[in-house]
């Protein structure tokens, strides 16, 4: 079991606008890097949605348990926090 991730995210407010996202991102329309620059409201976005390492505890439950299932280099779903709506990549885990 991982104790660390490395992921990158897009956060939007809306359910509609994450399932869009997520959707060019399943057909490959855009990369995952261009989509959290242009779409996500978190200030990771500039940074293409990357959060650098974290490890348990450190996120909102909601989204640690979705970065926590992930395989490297696997998608979430649509992931709801008190926040919004997540896309979660997973980068590494350690």
């Amino acid at each position: 079991m991982a104790s660390q991730v490395h992921a990158s995210h897009i956060l939007v407010k809306t359910q509609d606008e994450a399932q869009n996202i997520l959707n060019d991102l399943k057909a490959d329309k855009t990369s995952f890097a261009k989509a959290a620059e242009s779409r996500s409201i978190c200030p990771s976005g500039r940074r293409g949605g990357d959060l650098g390492w974290f490890t348990r505890g450190k996120m909102v439950r909601e989204f640690e348990n979705a970065a926590f299932a992930l395989n490297k280099g696997e998608l979430s779903g649509l992931v709801r926090t008190e926040f919004g709506w997540h896309i979660i990549k997973c980068l590494e885990m350690k």
